[in-house]
């Protein structure tokens, strides 16, 4: 057994694999690849208080955007409004564009966009499901560091009870 291996048994936490390049947090805080979709939670650029809940459906490309109430984006009409591009542009930073585009099932040629390649129908989805994951990703920020298993979480087997 090497020592890396033996450090990381020791831990109660796993580390999360970095994004591919650095993301802009303040614009698209929670992105991720759940539930057949890109999905995630994009900021209003005009209302500081309001955020749209976006996402793009895996094999249809079929596209969704609404405010985490579920009140439709007024720009999206047939095609991807600006909150989907900036939720495809930091996935594309978070991931990378094989791993995202993969997961969808688009090709993207050579020197091409993730968005260039996506021409799916609007299809409206519920937004509760997505916000209720970003906000409890921003709970987690509050929790202080430790070692200590959180009791919340306390349904995980221990690192060496499975193999």
């Amino acid at each position: 057994m090497d020592a890396d291996r033996a450090a990381w048994e020791q831990r109660s936490v796993v580390r999360v694999v970095p994004p591919v390049e650095p993301r802009k947090l303040a614009k698209v805080p929670f992105v991720e690849l759940a539930d057949g979709r890109l999905q995630g939670v994009v900021s209003s650029g005009s209302d500081i208080e309001r955020v749209y809940v976006s996402s793009i459906t895996a094999g249809t490309h079929a596209l969704s955007c609404s405010t985490n109430n579920n009140r439709p984006c007024g720009a999206l009409h047939g095609y991807a409004c600006k909150h989907i591009h900036q939720l495809a542009d930091e996935a594309v930073l978070q991931y990378g564009l094989d791993r995202v585009s993969r997961y969808l099932g688009v090709e993207v040629p050579e020197g091409q966009s993730l968005m260039s390649a996506i021409k799916g129908p609007v299809e409206r989805t519920p937004a509760a499901v997505v916000f209720s994951r970003f906000l409890r990703h921003l709970a987690y920020l509050e929790v202080p560091d430790s070692t200590e298993p959180l009791a919340e979480l306390h349904w995980f087997p221990a690192t060496r009870a499975v193999r």
